[in-house]
């Protein structure tokens, strides 16, 4: 039985330039509705949001959008969903994701996909929540951003145990395995 039945995915309005990221979005879509987990993410109808999305449907799966409003009127938003939820702002919207998962997932995105990662992570460091965070490393996307969290370990500005938080794999089923067998702890970043 899974202790992570709802996993908040942090992902691209873009699908990037190789297929993979998009292959990569709608395996992970198929392995959580066919896992019987909810899919939470940004609620767009654009880039990996849509193709996540849109493949946890085609599979039978629960899908949960957030977006803000302003977002909805520029009509990114996934009108498909069951369960799509406007929210007023960003803040909000990154609130609700993050109550609503049991574990988060970061895949390839830009600046707004980081902004989420980091807060959870931010929010993991400081012992708001114990919930595991995922990379899915498609492609090697995160190598540079791995290198610089271990740098900032070395360095003394992370603490290994906040530098741990981040479980990695390249394929969605191992990295959900990884994420279910994560044991997260809340740590301080005064401990």
């Amino acid at each position: 039985m899974s202790r992570l039945n709802a996993i908040t995915v942090f992902c691209g309005s873009s699908v990037g330039r190789d297929a993979a990221f998009a292959a990569a979005a709608e395996g992970l879509g198929r392995v959580l509705a066919t896992s019987g987990r909810t899919l939470v993410y940004g609620g767009g109808h654009v880039g990996l949001m849509g193709r996540i999305a849109d493949a946890a449907l085609a599979a039978g799966g629960h899908v949960i959008g957030v977006i803000p409003e302003a977002l909805m009127a520029r009509e990114v938003g996934h009108r498909g969903l069951p369960d799509l939820r406007v929210v007023a702002s960003m803040h909000e919207r990154k609130a609700l994701m993050a109550a609503l998962g049991d574990a988060f997932v970061a895949m390839p995105g830009g600046f707004g996909t980081l902004d989420e990662l980091f807060e959870a992570v931010t929010w993991a460091q400081l012992g708001i929540h114990a919930k595991p965070i995922g990379l899915l490393n498609v492609l090697g996307y995160f190598d540079f951003l791995l290198r610089f969290a271990d740098r900032a370990a070395s360095d003394g500005f992370v603490r290994a145990a906040h530098r741990a938080l981040l479980v990695v794999a390249s394929e969605p089923a191992a990295l959900l395995e990884d994420l279910e067998a994560f044991e997260a702890h809340l740590v301080s970043k005064f401990a």
